[in-house]
Parts: C-alpha cells; structure tokens; sequence
C-alpha cells in the first residue's frame, strides 16, 4: 500500500450530512466541527443525545451565542462537561449514573480516564507506526487498552448492574460517547490501513451493534470514503499532519 495524497475532506458525507443540514439554523449554540475529527464527534453524539440546539459550522469549537459578547469553548472533555450540565435544567437529559448512585457515576469516570489515557493515544500510535515491527507492537497494545476497557465495563456490571449501552437495554452513557469515534475508525480505519479486526465475544460485539446503531452516534457518522481519506496522512506518518500526530511521534501527552 502507498501513499496517495489523499487529502483531508472538509464535508461531512452520509447520515452526517443529512444532520448538519438539520442543524444551520441559528442557535445559543454553535458548534464548529471537522466532519473526520473524532474528539468534535464525542460533543456532537453528545448534543444529539442530549437534545440540545444546536448550529453546525465548520472548525472545532463551541460558541455560546446567548452570552454577551458571546464566549467560546474548547476540548471535547470540557464541552460535553459543560453540555451535560447544561441539560440537568434544559433537557433533563443525561449521561451518567443518577447522583444518588455517586460509585456508579466514580466508575464511569474510571472508565472514561482510561480512554482519554490509553486508548486514545494507543490508537495514533498505532496508526501512525511505519516499521512492521512497531506496528504489531502498538497493535498489540491497541488490544490491550480494549481488553482493560471490557474489564472496567466488565467491573461496573458486577458492581452496580452495568453502565451504559455495556448493558443489554441500557442508555448511551458517557463512557460510550468517550470510546465511539476510536472504536468506530478501528473498524475501517484500522482494518483498512492496519488489518485491524476488532476483537470476538458476543458481548463486546453486541455493546458494539447497539453503540454503531445508537441514532444519536449514527447520526454523526459520515460514508467510509471520508475516514480512509482523511486518515491516509496518519497511517503514512506524514510530518505535521495534525498537533495530535506530532505529539505521538514525539512521546509528548496529547494537546
């Protein structure tokens, strides 16, 4: 396989498009989003799930429209924070345990520091590796952050009944928003340019059929064209192609 120059796109394509052109109204909210960047993806399932307004635009951020002058956010940990906050007075909605289960809500933030520690950065890695040598390495570590995820989905069942779509008739939780966009791209992403086939067992399969399928994470989700595209610079390692990738191959913890 060799590099083709493919280039980033800057349309979302699919089920994605039809939900951006639901969203160009004006709002207290606008999001601005890449249509390939999974970090923006955790807060747009989030605003789906959520039922908040919300505009769509392109580039990454949140604005606030209904502060004067208008205020912004960024990271995508801190947007859906913010988010989830905003819908205990608006939408009533919500993506974690209720606040009288405080452990339940304690492991799903386990299980979400987990991903923002480990698995996310195992996935670049991964992508990114060139030497045959590395990248069964980091493949091999790739599994080992889901292995460690199941164990803490896994752990949640045992201890409190299970937490979010882990849990046969469950709701999209927090943690699940957190892992979807990674998970999902290993399913072409990382089949296409690694041979990644992701891990068997029917309840790690059926947790993924309910989360693909879930309408708040399917709704955001663009054709597979867009992802291979838009990931070919991350699996041929090409310099500067994001701050993200220029962090992995530095060692340095992801901005």
């Amino acid at each position: 396989m060799t590099d083709t120059g493919k280039r980033y796109h800057n349309e979302c394509t699919g089920e994605a498009l039809e939900t951006v052109r639901r969203h160009t109204a004006d709002q207290d909210i606008t999001l601005f989003a890449g249509c390939f960047c999974p970090f923006v993806q955790r807060v747009w399932v989030t605003l789906e799930y959520l039922g908040i307004p919300y505009k769509y635009c392109l580039v990454p951020a949140l604005r606030l429209n209904n502060y004067s002058p208008p205020k912004a956010l960024n990271e995508s940990t801190v947007i859906m924070d913010f988010l989830e906050d905003l819908a205990t007075t608006s939408t009533k909605r919500s993506l974690f345990p209720p606040v009288s289960d405080p452990y339940a809500r304690a492991l799903v933030r386990l299980q979400s520091d987990h991903i923002n520690r480990s698995f996310v950065p195992t996935f670049y890695r991964y992508l990114q590796a060139q030497d045959p040598s590395a990248q069964i390495a980091a493949g091999n570590e790739f599994m080992d952050a889901i292995e460690t995820l199941v164990e803490l989905f896994e752990r949640a069942e045992r201890e409190v009944g299970g937490t979010g779509l882990w849990k046969e008739g469950g709701e999209l939780g927090w943690a699940d928003i957190m892992v979807a966009p990674w998970i999902f791209r290993a399913t072409n992403v990382l089949k296409h340019y690694r041979g990644f086939e992701v891990p068997e067992g029917q309840k790690f399969r059926g947790w993924l059929t309910r989360l693909f399928e879930h309408p708040a994470f399917r709704s955001t989700c663009s054709t597979e064209e867009l992802y291979l595209d838009s990931y070919e610079r991350y699996a041929f390692n090409r310099p500067n192609t994001s701050q993200v990738a220029n962090a992995i191959n530095s060692g340095r913890g992801l901005p």
